[in-house]
């Protein structure tokens, strides 16, 4: 019986970690692992901490727990906009540590068979040097970001 449960609990694992939650920022499709995802809640009121990058927006309290928040379109480089109803944020779990990531808005989770996905283009993309890779997923294409390579900056600072 035991053994039936431990591999219950590793097909589930595997299971994860080919789903992927999608979000999208000025129109394009990103997709980050379920492994990673904690939860995700809508945009609430941010502490502003002083002397940090831009892109790091500040501090929510997360029943009790302390979480520092990232605008991920401006961690991009992308121009920074006006929250709204649809902007939320993905809280997610690297290292050890639970991270808010502010998106546009978030789109599903989806299924991606890893063996047929592309490896990201060596040119013409300014996000390439966090992206794991890239699949064409119901008429769109889903750019999938490797989370260690996307805070890694963030992370050397704590």
């Amino acid at each position: 019986m035991e053994e039936n449960t431990t591999q219950a609990i590793l097909q589930a694992s595997d299971d994860l970690s080919n789903r992927f939650l999608t979000f999208g920022i000025d129109g394009a499709v990103y997709g980050i692992s379920l492994t990673n995802v904690l939860e995700i809640i809508g945009i609430q009121d941010i502490t502003a901490v002083p002397n940090v990058p831009q892109h790091i927006k500040g501090l929510i309290n997360l029943r009790g727990k302390v979480v520092p928040v990232i605008d991920t379109r401006l961690k991009m480089g992308k121009e920074e906009r006006d929250y709204d109803s649809l902007t939320c944020i993905i809280v997610i779990d690297i290292q050890d540590m639970h991270i808010g990531l502010i998106v546009d808005r978030v789109e599903e989770v989806i299924s991606i068979d890893l063996e047929h996905a592309a490896v990201p283009p060596k040119a013409g993309m300014e996000d390439k040097q966090f992206l794991s890779s890239v699949v064409e997923r119901d008429n769109h294409t889903v750019l999938n970001i490797d989370l260690e390579k996307f805070m890694a900056d963030d992370l050397r600072q704590y």
